[in-house]
């Protein structure tokens, strides 16, 4: 079953004023003003304007009259418009190959089973919520079984995330207002003078008397909301996005019948790559379905790429996973990510020489959703800071650990507290107790001091850390340092903790 996520911006027009002009201090109350004639209201209020009891739809002069202070600023749909775009196009490359712009303030998109690759829908919202407030942006998410259900969510609940249990959509719209249900507002007014406030009272109307009067518009949201009816998101596509397409005046479905046109799509698609000097990193093939339903597979590369049989190959190696349904009238092939990519010329020798190239391995992994990457040093004396994750095809950066003491093969993510008698300030244990097993410490090796870094974290301005290497009566070797120097206690807590353990 398909998921939908609905992400809302209320305050758009008033966070891309504030993103054009940093100077504007936080608590400046701001209000955008649009004008008809000599008619002029408020169309978007921020946060700040809002606490002083400025509303949407309030006259600019009464508006003006609450707060002296008050920013105005002239609607700019235009310029709103285009910063909708733009995120859309951001939320393209990052999480799904099929995003809309939803109206003039939110963005939809089809994350049919892409939330595992954020950890989960709950991880992959809260996730978007955060990256969108770090671009100065307010934003709400909510995820639900369909596009109608997942745009009211989430501009009813006041909550920043919303999720809707799969199945659960009527209980969760059925008290929302029709206002939600992305009707014409003449629509929306004439159903509210005949009594009817909520979706739940409207679906359980007689359908056939709402359609004499208001047309099928009424029960084909209804429909759409609920799951009845498809609710196909047309992917949002620009003149930058290198594409190419095939239609079909008789449905295709068969297997083979797909892999043949996804392969001369693919040679389409790297001709106009070579064209502009580019090569694909992310492509996506849109399957749209005569049933107006539409189906994605994206496929990604570790490096820029226009190898026609490796393309092809990535693809038809998920072809698989398409539900042709009643049959597929068109395929869309569409590079959502390239990057430059010059041709090498190869040196002639006599001698073959050998290269060993792991980007395929490594596409094939990340293609099958799996996170590839690669460990490297990182200048850092803390041993759980002195390593980071790089791309799994970056360059060797030239840099390299500490090489003064030795390090244990296997690091744990976070030190585990262990029990161990010891005389300080400089003598290693002589027993210690981990995960309720007593080792009596046959030889050791320390102490290595390693200081907080006090310029990541003031508290760590004291702090300091003594290692030891140690080795119990079966030969075991283990990696234990104490917090803090055995004397002050402003350096550390004394404890002892197991951090690694030695091959």
């Amino acid at each position: 079953m398909a998921r939908v996520v609905s992400i809302y911006l209320p305050d758009l027009p008033t966070d891309r004023i504030r993103r054009a002009d940093p100077a504007i201090p936080d608590d400046q109350p701001i209000a955008v003003i649009s004008r008809n004639g000599s008619k002029r209201w408020v169309s978007a209020a921020d946060d700040a304007a809002r606490n002083i009891g400025v509303r949407k739809g309030m006259p600019a002069a009464k508006a003006q009259a609450i707060f002296r202070g008050l920013m105005l600023v002239d609607a700019d749909p235009g310029a709103d418009a285009i910063q909708l775009d733009r995120l859309g196009m951001w939320a393209l490359g990052h999480y799904s190959p099929i995003v809309a712009v939803d109206g003039i303030d939110g963005i939809v998109l089809d994350t049919e089973g892409a939330d595992h690759l954020q950890g989960g829908e709950l991880p992959m919202i809260t996730g978007i919520v955060n990256l969108f407030r770090a671009k100065h942006l307010t934003a709400k998410v909510a995820i639900a079984d369909t596009w109608g259900a997942a745009h009211a969510c989430v501009r009813a609940i006041k909550r920043e995330t919303v999720i809707v249990p799969r199945g659960e959509v009527v209980r969760a719209v059925e008290k929302l207002p029709i206002s939600l249900l992305r009707l014409p507002e003449k629509i929306v007014a004439d159903l509210g003078v005949l009594g009817f406030r909520s979706i739940g009272e409207l679906s359980n109307t007689p359908r056939a008397p709402i359609a004499l009067r208001f047309g099928p518009e009424v029960g084909r949201r209804l429909d759409q909301m609920f799951g009845r009816m498809s609710d196909p998101i047309d992917p949002i596509r620009t003149s930058e996005l290198v594409a190419v397409s095939r239609s079909f005046q008789e449905p295709i479905g068969a297997a083979e019948t797909i892999d043949k046109y996804v392969g001369r799509l693919v040679v389409q698609l790297v001709t106009e790559l070579e064209k502009r000097g580019l090569g694909a990193r992310r492509t996506d093939l849109i399957v749209h379905k005569v049933d107006n339903t539409i189906q994605a597979i994206r496929a990604g590369t570790a490096k820029p790429a226009r190898d026609t049989g490796w393309l092809t190959k990535l693809f038809k190696d998920r072809t698989e996973k398409i539900e042709p349904g009643f049959g597929i009238e068109k395929l869309e092939l569409v590079a959502v990510s390239a990057e430059p990519l010059v041709e090498e010329q190869k040196a002639s020798s006599l001698i073959e020489e050998q290269t060993t190239d792991l980007t395929p391995l490594i596409d094939i992994f990340a293609n099958r959703r799996q996170r590839v990457y690669r460990v490297a040093p990182f200048a850092s004396d803390v041993p759980e800071r002195s390593v980071q994750r790089v791309s799994a095809v970056s360059e060797v950066a030239d840099v390299s650990w500490n090489g003064h003491w030795r390090r244990p093969i296997r690091l744990f993510d976070r030190p585990e507290q262990i029990q161990a008698i010891a005389m300080m300030p400089d003598y290693p244990p002589a027993t210690i107790t981990w995960r309720g097993k007593r080792h009596r410490v046959r030889r050791a090796d320390g102490p290595e001091r390693v200081f907080g870094e006090w310029w990541r974290t003031p508290s760590e301005l004291e702090a300091v850390r003594d290692y030891f290497v140690i080795e119990n009566d079966d030969g075991e070797r283990f990696w234990i340092f104490r917090a803090g120097d055995g004397v002050d206690p402003e350096t550390g807590s004394h404890k002892w903790f197991m951090h690694g353990i030695f091959a």
